[in-house]
């Protein structure tokens, strides 16, 4: 034995993630707020118009940061489950890691019609993201409106390198 530690594993935290295109949304909120069914209407919605999407982690996602970006990555134990309520746990294809774009923290009150700038953003594990909150349950409208607008949050830099 060396004598030294193996790393600690990246920390896991309530939420689950999707990967649409080449975006990963992380979906945050307590228990009961309808995350798995948010991210099963974003699946849903982006692979009926075409768009690649898929599963990474639900309920439980390990994040760390890498060169300035979030990676959220499933815990072995949950890969490529998704719990439907009604169905327990369900297999899905999954995906084994997203470059997080955007948080969606599904809350039990309404959010602001106007939020303030400071809470358009979040910063977890050090890197700071854009945020949207949304109520708790409204699924299917709430995926419509978070596909309409993913495009602002995909692949910032190639937008910053395009503009020039």
């Amino acid at each position: 034995m060396t004598g030294t530690a193996a790393p600690a594993p990246p920390p896991t935290i309530h939420a689950g993630c999707v990967l649409v295109d080449e975006a990963g949304i992380l979906i945050r909120g307590a228990s009961g707020t309808g995350k798995s069914r948010l991210a099963l209407a974003l699946v849903a919605g982006a692979q009926a118009s075409g768009r690649f999407a898929r599963l990474v982690s639900d309920d439980r996602c390990s994040v760390s940061a890498s060169n300035g970006r979030l990676v959220a990555r499933p815990p072995a134990a949950l890969a490529g489950l998704l719990e439907v309520r009604g169905l327990g746990l369900v297999e899905m294809e999954a995906e084994g890691a997203a470059v997080v774009r955007l948080v969606v923290d599904c809350d039990t009150e309404a959010p602001e019609r106007y939020p303030q700038s400071t809470d358009r953003t979040v910063t977890v594990e050090g890197v700071t993201l854009p945020r949207i909150r949304v109520l708790a349950g409204e699924g299917g409208v709430t995926a419509a409106v978070i596909l309409g607008l993913l495009p602002r949050f995909e692949r910032p830099m190639l937008h910053v390198l395009s503009e020039r």
